[in-house]
């Protein structure tokens, strides 16, 4: 188990170079919730996620030998960066494993980060079994993204941040993948004796946590499908696990749609670009309701990481404008005759709806010889006008199919 000992000497190792990241009050969760909420930004940190904290603290307790034979990690993304970046910090040179799905941006980031990159497999845990091979045959040294009690106390100074920032603390709700966070951040409450209330959440379609803490040890996921790439870990480390099944109040679960709306809220009400695995404590918040989290005190959810692919951040904004009730995409039949879609269009301007594309076709579907199907995109402003918007054209006497 971690030691008070070992967090201070991590902490006294990052000071030189791990940003103090800020916290930042959230109005909006707030009102949800009842309670003074407040984000900690360690999407702000360098490499993007608090993965650094770990992955330094880590390194910088090789041996020299150690450091000579090289190191290799596995990640989807950010603790790929997090060792890059430390070991060029250190001078050492570094090979990461990543997943052939892995995000180009989080991929050339690593590169340029320093290490040398080796794409294998489909998920973190894939790659894991290619850095520990390749460690067995050249011996580099393995630096593991969580199942050290140095990555645990590298990350457990997260909390000591929080402290100094949210003195009279009473919650932290934490993004949870391997654990390595979570429990770092449980463990030093827990040995300052403070009594707080720690939350970690995973992705629904990635949690091994749940069934894990029911059985007593670790179980590996059934299922790994999910946008929040960050927390997708198969099977929960053995060291995080002894700290996460003492110290933890509750593990929770949130669905896409909830990753999603989080993210959304994140970049319009607190202007920050989060990754959906580093919105999770952010989407329990919106999701479970207060009485549920048993929320304690004044309440700081951890922003885990900002290293979202744009490609993938469009994608999301828009799943998550539907999640919300904002995106209506329908297709409705009209007469094919002059002013048909001019009508159309007026009583959707009628209801308030911002149209955001049309798509006209004569050839869709049944469709007789004077009808067209008009396929409607339009924003809405949340789940009533949304309802509103489709009362609107059923009561104009149109036959609406919504395209969810």
């Amino acid at each position: 188990m971690l030691t008070l000992d070992q967090i201070n000497a991590a902490a006294s190792v990052l000071a030189p170079v791990i940003r103090r990241t800020p916290i930042v009050a959230s109005r909006v969760l707030s009102e949800t919730t009842g309670h003074d909420v407040w984000l900690k930004c360690e999407n702000l940190q360098r490499t993007g996620s608090f993965k650094p904290r770990g992955a330094y603290y880590r390194i910088a307790n090789l041996t020299a030998e150690e450091r000579a034979r090289g190191i290799v990690a596995a990640s989807a993304g950010n603790h790929a960066q997090g060792v890059a970046w430390s070991a060029t910090e250190l001078g050492i040179t570094s090979t990461v494993f990543m997943p052939t799905n892995a995000p180009l941006p989080k991929l050339v980031a690593t590169r340029a980060y320093g290490a040398e990159v080796l794409q294998r497999g489909a998920t973190i845990d894939d790659a894991l079994v290619g850095a520990r091979e390749f460690a067995e045959q050249t011996g580099a040294i393995l630096i593991h993204p969580f199942d050290h009690i140095d990555i645990v106390a590298g990350q457990a100074t997260v909390a000591l941040e929080i402290l100094e920032q949210m003195p009279d603390v009473g919650t932290i709700v934490v993004p949870t993948g391997g654990g390595g966070l979570v429990a770092g951040i449980a463990a030093a409450m827990d040995l300052l004796g403070k009594k707080i209330r720690i939350i970690g959440v995973q992705a629904a379609d990635a949690a091994a946590w749940p069934a894990s803490l029911a059985a007593g040890k670790p179980i590996r996921a059934e299922s790994m499908s999910t946008m929040a790439d960050g927390i997708a870990v198969g099977l929960p480390g053995e060291v995080p696990f002894a700290h996460v099944s003492k110290l933890v109040g509750s593990m929770l679960t949130v669905s896409e749609d909830a990753l999603s709306r989080a993210l959304l809220l994140c970049m319009e009400r607190a202007k920050l670009i989060v990754e959906p695995a580093g919105a999770a404590g952010v989407a329990a918040l919106m999701t479970y309701p207060a009485e549920e989290l048993q929320l304690e005190g004044r309440v700081c959810v951890v922003l885990s990481g900002g290293n979202v692919d744009p490609l993938m951040l469009t994608h999301v904004v828009a799943h998550g404008l539907r999640a919300a009730g904002r995106f209506l995409a329908v297709r409705v039949t009209i007469a094919d005759r002059p002013g048909g879609l001019s009508t159309l269009l007026n009583v959707v301007s009628a209801s308030g709806a911002s149209v955001l594309d049309v798509v006209h076709s004569r050839t869709a579907g049944k469709l007789a010889l004077d009808e067209v199907e008009v396929a409607l995109t339009m924003e809405t402003r949340g789940p009533e006008h949304r309802a509103s918007v489709l009362t609107a054209l059923g009561d104009a006497g149109y036959a609406v199919v919504r395209q969810d």
